[in-house]
């Protein structure tokens, strides 16, 4: 499809933002100027944010969506194919004009660029993240060790599910094209442990930050349910959203097995381990933050699973321990933690 037939869609999609939402992101519901809902795979939960009204085009265009909880960000034809699960562009202009009852386009002829098979994996597939994080590295002595040690995570024991790739794809759009920046690539997997999808946080050319892109962390494939896992799970478990954020207390904690959700509505909707007792929630001090808690506790509860929600100091708890350091970070989490925990996981 020609580069303006799809700005032509997306723009009469925006034109119909809110009747588009009710349809394909039906678990949320108007806020204000907004429609709210957890994710672009239509999760319940408040942390995506797609604009009502707006210009046709451009900046604060209607039908253009923010993810706050992962930075990810598109517009409705990206919602139409991340809630029905398309991979062929073709598919998503055609259920695109579908809903608008706009006829269809004159058919590509054989042997054109768009006809042509692919032997690859769709992009953003659970096939496609595990091919790119095999064909990643570990992450000792990259630029993914220097990113993490400024961000005073220095304890990188037990991490196999995070490695480094030197040249990972970054496309800021559909119409833009493709650029090369070094990454972390995090293995999503399932609680048998498959990989079902990946992670990327793109990075600076020194390692001293994140990449300056305009959403330099991005996930791919099956989500939902599933998350990055350091440790294997037993009766206990510590559960976060960023992986910064999981870290940080394993700082203090290597051996208390931990997951990171990567976002307050995958939070929400963990998949528990059949061995499950205690579940300690590491809370972010936002509002998603405190909904995704609220769910996850209900959630446990209900199944018999004790669930403890835990509290930086300061914003998160990779906040608490850059600002506060590791001492003072042991000592908020010792206040929280169960006597049990204090003595099985804290290291003297």
């Amino acid at each position: 499809m020609a580069r303006h037939d799809a700005s032509e869609l997306a723009s009469r999609l925006g034109r119909n933002a809110e009747a588009v939402c009710r349809h394909y992101l039906s678990s949320g519901r108007r806020a204000g100027r907004y429609w709210v809902v957890g994710d672009v795979q239509n999760s319940p939960g408040r942390s995506m944010f797609v604009r009502l009204a707006g210009p046709e085009s451009g900046k604060g265009a209607a039908g253009k969506w923010t993810d706050a909880s992962t930075g990810e960000h598109g517009d409705l034809l990206d919602v139409i194919r991340e809630t029905l699960g398309l991979t062929d562009f073709k598919d998503v202009a055609e259920e695109a004009r579908r809903f608008l009852s706009l006829p269809h386009p004159e058919p590509e002829k054989p042997g054109t660029p768009t006809g042509r098979a692919s032997s690859t994996a769709p992009s953003g597939s659970p096939e496609a993240s595990r091919r790119l994080f095999a064909m990643s590295q570990p992450i000792g002595g990259t630029l993914a060790e220097i990113y993490l040690n400024g961000r005073a995570i220095t304890s990188l024991s037990g991490i196999t599910a995070l490695r480094y790739h030197a040249r990972c794809y970054y496309k800021p759009d559909e119409h833009s094209p493709t650029e090369i920046w070094p990454a972390i690539v995090a293995s999503v997997t399932d609680l048998d442990g498959n990989q079902t999808g990946a992670h990327r946080t793109w990075l600076a050319p020194d390692g001293s930050a994140k990449a300056p892109i305009e959403s330099p962390r991005r996930a791919m494939g099956d989500l939902l349910g599933h998350g990055v896992r350091f440790g294997v799970a037993g009766e206990v478990l510590a559960v976060g959203e960023g992986i910064e954020t999981v870290l940080s207390p394993r700082q203090v904690l290597p051996h208390m097995p931990m997951m990171a959700a990567l976002s307050a509505a995958h939070l929400a909707a963990i998949l528990f381990p059949a061995t499950l007792r205690r579940l300690y929630i590491l809370q972010d001090r936002d509002p998603a933050g405190d909904g995704a808690r609220d769910s996850l506790v209900a959630r446990a509860r209900s199944v018999g699973i004790e669930a403890i929600s835990v509290s930086p100091s300061r914003e998160d708890f990779n906040e608490d321990l850059r600002w506060r350091g590791i001492d003072a970070l042991q000592a908020t989490l010792m206040e929280q933690l169960h006597p049990d925990d204090v003595h099985r996981f804290v290291e003297a």
